[in-house]
C-alpha cells in the first residue's frame, strides 16, 4: 500500500520542525531537551529499575491520561506483582505528575513515531504487553509491536463527537492500524460505534467503561480540610473557590465573575490553577492588570503570612490539583468556558466538592451527562451565570452539602472499569 510510505515521508519531513519545537520549549523553560528519550533511549534511571523482570508498558499522553491511568496502574501492580511497570508520556507536565505519583517503576518519554526511535525503545524494554490510554494511534509503533508479537491494547478508548468526522475522513489510514490491536476497550457505546465505523475489528472491540470513574472517593472531613488549608496558608474562615485547569482566555472570564462577586462576598479566596503551569507568568500579568493581589504557589514556603480575603493563590506547580479541590468550598472545572473540550469533572466530585463548569464539554460528554443526572454539579453558559452560581453556592451551605454528596453517589455507582480492563489484558497476558 502507498499510505505507509506516505506516512513515513511525512514524519521524516516533519521531524526537523519537531526538533526545533522541542529546542524552543527546552530553552524557554530552562529544561533539558531529553532528545535521547524522544529518539528511543530510556531515561537514565529506567534501565536499572526495569532490569531482570518482565515489563508491562503503559502509555499516557499528558496529565489527564496519567490521572485516568492511576486506578489501572494500581490494579496492574496488584494483579501482576512480578512485573515491572513502565509509563511513557508525551508532555512535560504529564511526566511531572507521573514521577510525583510513584505508581510505576520507570517513566520516560514516548519516542517519535519513526522506525529507528521506536525500534530502539522496544529493543531496550522488550515488554510483554503494551497498553495505550484513550486514542493514541501511531502507525509505525503499532507495526513494530505487531512484528515482535507484542500484544497491543487500547484502554479507556474514546472518540469525541467533535473529532469523529475527522477520524471518519481518514478511516482508510486508521483501519490497518486498528487491526493490529489485540483488544480495544472503549468507554461507552457511542465510542464503540465510532471506532467500529473507522475500521476497528468488531471481534476485538468492546465497551469496558471509563477508568476515570474508578478513582478513590470520599468526603473531605474537617481535620483533613484544616490540615490542607494550613499547608497552603489559607485561614479556615475564608470561603474558597478553586478554578482548576483553566486555559487562555478563560482566566479573564473567571476573574470577571470573581471581581464582581467580591462586592457581595468579600470574605472569599480564589485558587487559580492554569492547566499548563508554564502560563503562570502570563496569568500573573492578567492579575496585575486588574490590580488584584496574588501569591504564587511556589513562593508560599518563603513566607509565614496567611493568605487574605480577596487574594488569589496562583498555582504555578504540577500535581496538586486534587489537594486544591479538597481545600475548596466550591470548584470550577476549566477548559469549559472556552472551546477546548473541558476537563475531568470527577476530580472534585470524588471529594464531595460541588462543582461548576461551562458549556464546552465535548471531550467529557458522558461524564457531563452523569454529573447533571446525579445533580453533582451545575453547568453555566458564561461568566455571568458563573457569578450567580458561585454566589448561590457560597451563601447556601446546605446546597453545597447536597450537591457534594450527589457527586460521591455518582462515583459509588459507576465503578468497575479497572477489573474489566484487567480481564482484557489477562486474555493476552495471564496473571
Amino acid at each position: 500500500m502507498i499510505w505507509p510510505l506516505f506516512y513515513a515521508l511525512l514524519t521524516w519531513t516533519a521531524l526537523p520542525f519537531a526538533l526545533l519545537y522541542h529546542v524552543y520549549r527546552s530553552v524557554s523553560r530552562g529544561r533539558k531537551s531529553a532528545f535521547g528519550e524522544r529518539f528511543g533511549r530510556l531515561a537514565p534511571s529506567a534501565p536499572a529499575a526495569l532490569h531482570g523482570k518482565p515489563v508491562i508498558w503503559l502509555h499516557a499522553v499528558s496529565v489527564g491520561e496519567v490521572m485516568a491511568a492511576r486506578p489501572l496502574l494500581k490494579g496492574l501492580r496488584e494483579r501482576y506483582p512480578g512485573h515491572r511497570l513502565l509509563l511513557t508520556v508525551t508532555t512535560e507536565t504529564g511526566r511531572g505528575v507521573a514521577e510525583r505519583d510513584g505508581l510505576v517503576d520507570a517513566v520516560t518519554y514516548f519516542p517519535f513515531d519513526i522506525g529507528p526511535a521506536v525500534r530502539c525503545l522496544l529493543n531496550s524494554v522488550a515488554p510483554q504487553a503494551i497498553i495505550i490510554m484513550e486514542t493514541e494511534i501511531w502507525p509505525v509503533f503499532s507495526l513494530e509491536a505487531q512484528r515482535r508479537g507484542i500484544p497491543l491494547l487500547l484502554a479507556n478508548g474514546r472518540i469525541s463527537g467533535r473529532s469523529f468526522p475527522r477520524y471518519q475522513h481518514f478511516a482508510w489510514f486508521f483501519r490497518p492500524v486498528l487491526e493490529r490491536f489485540s483488544g480495544l476497550g472503549m468507554q461507552s457505546k457511542d465510542d464503540l460505534q465510532r471506532i467500529l465505523a473507522i475500521g476497528a475489528p468488531a471481534g476485538k472491540t468492546c465497551v469496558l467503561g471509563n477508568l476515570k470513574y474508578d478513582i478513590p472517593f470520599g468526603p473531605v472531613e474537617l481535620p483533613e480540610r484544616q490540615q490542607v488549608r494550613k499547608q497552603y496558608r489559607i485561614p479556615d474562615s475564608l470561603l474558597v473557590l478553586t478554578a482548576g485547569s483553566t486555559h487562555p482566555g478563560e482566566e479573564q472570564l473567571v476573574l470577571d465573575a470573581w471581581c464582581s462577586l467580591l462586592k457581595d462576598l468579600p470574605g472569599m479566596l480564589l485558587v487559580l490553577v492554569p492547566r499548563h503551569p508554564e502560563r503562570s507568568s502570563e496569568v500573573a500579568q492578567v492579575l496585575k492588570a486588574r490590580g488584584l493581589s496574588f501569591v504564587l504557589r511556589s513562593q508560599l514556603d518563603e513566607t509565614a503570612l496567611q493568605l487574605q480575603a480577596g487574594q488569589v493563590l496562583l498555582v504555578d506547580t504540577v500535581g496538586e490539583l486534587m489537594q486544591l479541590y479538597a481545600l475548596a468550598d466550591l470548584a470550577y472545572v476549566g477548559g469549559s468556558l472556552v472551546p477546548t473540550g473541558g476537563h475531568n469533572l470527577l476530580e472534585p466530585a470524588s471529594r464531595g466538592i460541588p462543582l461548576l463548569f461551562g458549556p464546552h464539554m465535548d471531550n467529557f460528554a458522558e461524564i457531563r451527562t452523569l454529573v447533571l443526572d446525579y445533580g453533582a454539579g451545575v453547568q453555566v453558559a458564561d461568566q455571568h451565570e458563573l457569578r450567580e452560581a458561585v454566589l448561590e453556592f457560597l451563601t447556601t451551605p446546605e446546597l453545597r452539602q447536597v450537591v457534594g454528596t450527589n457527586g460521591l453517589k455518582l462515583l459509588r455507582d459507576s465503578g468497575g472499569a479497572v477489573e474489566r480492563h484487567l480481564d482484557m489484558l489477562a486474555g493476552v497476558l495471564p496473571p
